[in-house]
């Protein structure tokens, strides 16, 4: 059990450090033109290291963004009136924003937007009255709220947040009860 415990840890310490050489390598590099050999090399773990957790550079950053990210939802599903679900989104953006700016700057948006994608299918999901709405047009609404939302934020950050992020939250609320309301009366 002891060496269970050892090689988790050893495994746990490998990730970090591949995460946190990984986030500095982006600072000045693309994903696509970071190698393996240098972003072990920067961690100062072996090649089988990489291995051992990760199929591709691009894992490492899953890796890394999804439990934070995850969490951060998990505490407006669970955790947040109903009422403020919508508002404590909207400070996701703030959390995120320099996450945003280096994702699209470094070519590794894809990953973020997935994540992000599958927590905001959690949260539809979790609405009250979603089950109301036929599982065909639920699906579609939730996928096009999700890339709305996701737009919207992504506009927001990139273009240095001028508007206010009251205004990013109202037009947001209106968005999704106008929506669901349509779909709710057909």
């Amino acid at each position: 059990m002891a060496a269970t415990k050892y090689s988790q840890s050893i495994k746990n310490d490998s990730r970090f450090f591949l995460a946190t050489a990984l986030l500095e390598l982006l600072q000045n590099t693309n994903l696509e033109d970071i190698k393996i050999s240098k972003l072990v090399e920067r961690a100062g773990v072996s090649r089988m290291a990489f291995y051992r957790n990760f199929e591709t550079v691009g894992d490492v950053l899953r890796d890394y963004f999804e439990p934070k990210i995850n969490r951060l939802f998990d505490d407006v599903i669970l955790q947040t009136p109903v009422n403020q679900k919508m508002f404590a989104i909207s400070n996701f953006f703030t959390e995120f924003d320099s996450t945003m700016k280096l994702s699209i700057d470094r070519h590794f948006e894809y990953i973020i937007r997935q994540i992000f994608f599958n927590n905001m299918q959690r949260f539809y999901q979790s609405l009250e009255g979603i089950d109301k709405i036929p599982q065909v047009n639920r699906k579609y609404w939730i996928g096009f709220m999700s890339a709305g939302v996701y737009n919207i934020w992504r506009d927001w950050v990139m273009n240095d947040k001028q508007d206010s992020l009251d205004d990013i939250h109202d037009l947001l609320g209106k968005l999704q009860s106008t929506t669901f309301n349509s779909l709710l009366e057909n």
